[in-house]
């Protein structure tokens, strides 16, 4: 498995790794993002991550006693802002989080950004932790560009993926991470301590993913594409209750509603007892995510109807 996920990143983003010294298969993308917290950070690091931001990202900054410093995304689109991230650094910045496409706002950071990052990260001697859970599920034609595939990073890159999201195999808990080998063999030992290995089963189901047909997941990205564009016509039918930005990847929709006097969280739970359709708040995912609801557009083409019509009929309004 650690052979075929080198072949893959080589084919992918041209970053070339050993996978015997390189390369952990871990259970899901969330213990080699953990695993790369509790190497690269000591008490009182800062990691700067843009904000909206995956909630456990910040949770396992502060497990490992680190800082999170969230830096905003552009609210116009959610797109990627090196500016915000510069303005960010301290001395005590250690690394940057990246996760594109992005969860919660389905932004696809532009390239130009993310090269922007990069040059500053380089500049500043910092470490990259790329979190690519989701770079297969990109639409319009605009594929993902991923930070592990810039050359001048490797030796500060920690690249995470997930069997989740591409495969469909949600559930089975296996994931992975490249790191240059110096840095590999201290994550390792986190691996060892914490979970010794990802399950057998599951690695398995991993390899057989990732070396058998792939014509089935195009088949997968179309009919997610379609539900995408299904969420916004029915978003489109109803402005005057929420609005949002076009989500270039993933499969969520960060919507703002229009009555910013009710905490996201209290909107959320009026919509379950109303509705009982399920929203996230936004304030669950930090600064930015205020008024807005993060939507999953994951369901079956009906699930869909059926929750954003029910959506359409409640009061948004105090």
């Amino acid at each position: 498995l650690r052979r075929a996920v080198a072949d893959q990143l080589a084919a992918e983003k041209g970053l070339t790794a050993d996978p015997d010294k390189e390369i952990a298969i871990t259970v899901g993308a969330m213990e080699a993002l953990l695993a790369a917290m509790l190497t690269l950070v000591e008490r009182g690091d800062e990691v700067l991550i843009p904000a909206p931001y995956y909630p456990s990202h910040v949770e396992q900054i502060l497990l490992a006693e680190g800082v999170p410093v969230p830096f905003p995304l552009r609210p116009g689109d959610w797109s990627l802002d090196p500016d915000a991230a510069r303005a960010a650094v301290t001395p005590r910045t250690k690394a940057v989080v990246v996760n594109t496409p992005h969860n919660p706002t389905g932004a696809n950071f532009a390239e130009k950004d993310l090269v922007a990052l990069a040059e500053l990260a380089l500049e500043r001697d910092l470490y990259i932790v790329c979190d690519d859970t989701y770079d297969a599920l990109t639409f319009d034609g605009v594929p993902a560009f991923s930070l592990a595939s810039v050359p001048e990073l490797r030796d500060r890159l920690v690249a995470v993926n997930s069997f989740s999201k591409r495969y469909a195999l949600t559930g089975w808990r296996v994931g992975y991470a490249f790191a240059p080998e110096p840095l590999m063999a201290e994550l390792l030992k986190v691996h060892d301590c914490t979970a010794i290995c990802a399950p057998t089963p599951s690695q398995v189901a991993a390899l057989a993913s990732l070396t058998g047909p792939q014509d089935i997941y195009a088949g997968f990205l179309s009919e997610l594409h379609k539900r995408r564009d299904l969420a916004q016509s029915l978003l489109d039918g109803m402005p005057d209750r929420l609005t949002y930005n076009k989500p270039g990847g993933a499969f969520y929709i960060m919507a703002k509603y229009a009555a910013p006097d009710i905490p996201s969280d209290q909107m959320a739970e009026r919509l379950i007892r109303e509705a009982k359709v399920v929203t996230i708040p936004g304030q669950a995912f930090g600064p930015g995510g205020q008024n807005s609801l993060r939507l999953s557009f994951g369901g079956t083409e009906e699930e869909i109807r059926e929750a954003f019509g029910r959506l359409g009929g409640c009061a948004f309004g105090g």
